[in-house]
């Protein structure tokens, strides 16, 4: 699929199919999320791939608030991202080296999660990416170690609905030249 049509076609998918996913397709769709740029390289990105029918019930049932949980209610697999803490954006000695200090990670995250999203639609899935979550519930089932920011959960799976394009603003709203 075209870069063009991928970015127009991804959307947040609120209802999936009921079916599973290929254990190669979810490796490729991680594989590209590795892609993405980091702070020197850093590659702190953690991908935590929930696929047994067992924990992704008890992963919606006891991590998700009950909409997020209704929300992908149908979905195979569950990515929880996270990014090893203060290693993005600070020195060797863990010293922040600009105002910024943990947003790097944050950021280097935002770009794996944005190349995931986009595999995952060109090999024609759907996902919804959820900030509402238990962290610490999340940690504990997870065994997520501490040193982990968990940033969020991923819906994956063969959506079931078609939203339509939500409207974007006009590009001069939000385009400023200097």
């Amino acid at each position: 699929m075209e870069l063009q049509k991928v970015l127009s076609e991804r959307r947040s998918i609120r209802r999936y199919k009921n079916s599973s996913i290929p254990q190669n397709d979810i490796e490729t769709i991680i594989q590209a999320a590795q892609e993405a740029p980091s702070w020197k390289n850093s590659q702190t990105a953690r991908y935590h791939v929930v696929q047994t029918e067992k924990m992704v019930k008890k992963i919606k049932k006891e991590a998700l608030p009950e909409f997020n949980a209704k929300n992908v209610a149908d979905a195979p697999v569950l990515i929880v991202m996270s990014f090893v803490g203060s290693r993005s954006g600070f020195d060797k000695d863990k010293n922040p080296v600009n105002e910024v200090g943990e947003g790097w990670g944050f950021y280097d995250c935002g770009l794996a999660t944005e190349n995931l999203l986009l595999k995952a639609t060109e090999l024609g899935y759907g996902t919804l990416v959820m900030g509402i979550r238990d962290e610490v519930k999340l940690r504990e089932l997870l065994n997520i170690p501490q040193d982990e920011i968990i940033v969020a959960v991923i819906g994956l799976g063969i959506q079931d609905i078609a939203p339509s394009k939500p409207e974007r603003k006009p590009l001069l709203d939000v385009l400023k030249w200097h």
